[in-house]
């Protein structure tokens, strides 16, 4: 009996493994590889984006704490751009603003999230043919934000920011750590105020759902806690809200719960709706695959990572990261999804 109990336990486990594998692989090509693209950044980098062109823009965030120069002045946030036939990559942009998620509307307009620290705590829209900028959001009830940190676009146009804070010596003007949507009018609301600390936000490639990250690490102040120091950690999940067709958003679920570890920063999305995750879980890092229902199907092993965002043309199928002070990219087997354009 202990031999068929034994048996049977074999050849499930080797269904259950073989059925990973092959999804697994369903994604991330057996001989793809992690190609470092880029590794001079400063303290962290963030918010990688492609422009309809294919160049691929990411921030540079200098935490002002550690990032001095020998007389200690301060470096005042960066946007680079990385050019995939060259491979060079040059500054696009300084100050930045201390920008750090990045998107393209569906006309091409750079929108970025800048932080606090030293930085603009507002939402701006750059015009790539002109190189003028439009401020979109800057506060909300008559206070300034605390912090924009990602940004996701739908198919209305319609903009959804993040505003938790991490970093700064900025006053926290806000009541709480909301997510937010700035509409084609320009008008802004507060749409969620029950997403922990909101990080990662990303529209389905259906526009019915609306994912959420909370990564509530327990401070306000990455880096200047004492190590010995100890802070209750909030809610660390991947959160699913109904997004409804007036842009409005109600909480469906938490797909994926990962206390006691950290949990994701940014996401993006393929053409079929599976999403991938940059997962900040020192046990293990990396960018996590999951369907619409938060099944995993794939994992590709990184640095501690930040963001996420595919590539454009030629380039749907590779996937681009930002981790630690780099930039990286992996060939995978999916069409990223992005905005169509106008």
């Amino acid at each position: 009996m202990r031999r068929r109990l034994v048996l049977s336990c074999l050849v499930v486990c080797g269904i259950v493994a073989g059925q990973h594998a092959s999804a697994q692989n369903a994604i991330v090509p057996k001989d793809a590889k992690l190609e470092l693209l880029f590794d001079g950044g400063v303290a962290l980098t963030e918010g990688c984006a492609s422009a309809p062109d294919g160049t691929i823009y990411f921030s540079d965030i200098t935490f002002s704490h550690v990032s001095k120069d020998k007389r200690g002045f301060i470096e005042a946030g960066h946007i680079w751009k990385f050019d995939p036939k060259t491979k060079k990559t040059s500054i696009f942009r300084s100050p930045s603003g201390m920008s750090n998620g990045i998107k393209f509307d569906a006309e091409g307009h750079m929108i970025i999230a800048e932080g606090a620290d030293f930085g603009g705590r507002r939402l701006i829209k750059t015009d790539m043919k002109t190189g003028k900028s439009y401020i979109l959001a800057h506060s909300f009830d008559g206070r300034r934000l605390n912090s924009p940190n990602d940004i996701t676009i739908d198919e209305k146009g319609r903009i959804y920011f993040s505003d938790p804070r991490y970093l700064g010596h900025e006053p926290i003007d806000q009541p709480v750590q909301a997510v937010y949507r700035v509409d084609t009018d320009g008008s802004i609301h507060r749409i969620i105020t029950d997403a922990g600390k909101p990080n990662g936000v990303c529209t389905s490639p259906d526009q019915k759902t609306l994912y959420v990250v909370s990564n509530d690490n327990g401070h306000w102040g990455i880096e200047r806690l004492p190590k010995d120091a100890p802070a209750r950690k909030g809610l660390m999940a991947l959160l699913a809200y109904d997004l409804a067709a007036d842009g409005s958003a109600k909480f469906r679920k938490i797909l994926v719960d990962y206390a006691p570890q950290d949990g994701p920063d940014g996401l993006c999305a393929d053409v079929e709706g599976n999403l991938y995750v940059a997962v900040r879980d020192e046990t293990r890092p990396g960018i996590y695959v999951y369907s619409p229902t938060g099944k995993e199907l794939a994992y590709i092993k990184t640095e501690v990572p930040t963001n996420v965002g595919f590539g454009r043309g030629s380039e749907s199928k590779t996937l681009y990261i930002t981790a630690g002070k780099s930039l990286y990219r992996m060939q995978l087997n999916k069409d990223g999804y992005q905005l169509p354009a106008k």
